[in-house]
């Protein structure tokens, strides 16, 4: 599966210190590689951050899925990234 940043993604990650943002993008290349990577992500309740999400520590990747590609739409601390 192809992974997408968005621009506010991206400019999400640049907000975070270079050993988290390092940690986050090691993951999301691990769980984007692997077989079946929705066993690792978690469907959203309410779709207006993205239909998915991943748990990397204390912060979360919300992304959307279509064909084969992954879009990360947000990526923040859990406390703040659902605001």
């Amino acid at each position: 599966m192809n992974v997408v940043l968005s621009k506010n993604s991206f400019r999400d990650l640049e907000k975070l210190d270079r050993i988290v943002q390092k940690r986050i993008l090691e993951k999301i290349e691990f769980y984007f590689s692997q077989k079946n990577p929705f066993s690792h992500a978690e469907k959203m309740k309410d779709s207006i951050y993205g239909q998915w999400r991943l748990r990397i520590g204390d912060y979360r990747v919300l992304f959307d899925v279509k064909d084969e590609y992954a879009f990360i739409l947000k990526i923040g601390h859990r406390r703040e990234v659902y605001r």
